[in-house]
């Protein structure tokens, strides 16, 4: 089974959602994690556009990075230039592989707006883990 880590920022959007994803099209072939140089806390739109589409990331936590220190990942993906910029050295043979996807939470506008970016995002989000599944694990 293949781990991978899955890292933003915050650990509140943009890699919950492609925790979420990957679990989904990974299935038992690979163990997911995510996390953040920061800890944001989970972001309700995040959970709420992510459930529109079928996929529960409710019980998701906002973990700081340094949790997943200790384990030897095979992939670690950032999903955004800040993580990727700010990512830590993992002590293991981990492949690193880097998207920047927006942040959807500095969307500004109504609700309706705001919305619309999170579930344009999580599309993206959406199709980058079901290649990255199909191609890696």
């Amino acid at each position: 089974m293949k781990r991978v880590l899955i890292l933003c920022t915050g650990n509140s959007c943009r890699s919950q959602m492609a925790e979420g994803y990957l679990r989904h099209f990974a299935g038992r072939r690979a163990e997911v994690r995510s996390g953040g140089v920061e800890a944001h806390g989970l972001n309700p739109r995040a959970v709420a556009v992510m459930a529109e589409d079928g996929v529960d990331i409710s019980g998701g936590t906002s973990d700081l990075v340094d949790a997943w220190q200790h384990v030897p990942f095979d992939h670690v993906i950032t999903v955004c230039d800040s993580a990727r910029e700010r990512c830590p050295w993992f002590p293991s043979n981990a492949q690193h592989w880097h998207h920047d996807f927006p942040d959807p939470a500095k969307t500004t506008g109504d609700e309706a707006e705001i919305m619309a970016e999170f579930r344009r995002v999580r599309d993206l989000i959406k199709a980058y883990c079901a290649e990255f599944a199909k191609a890696q694990l």
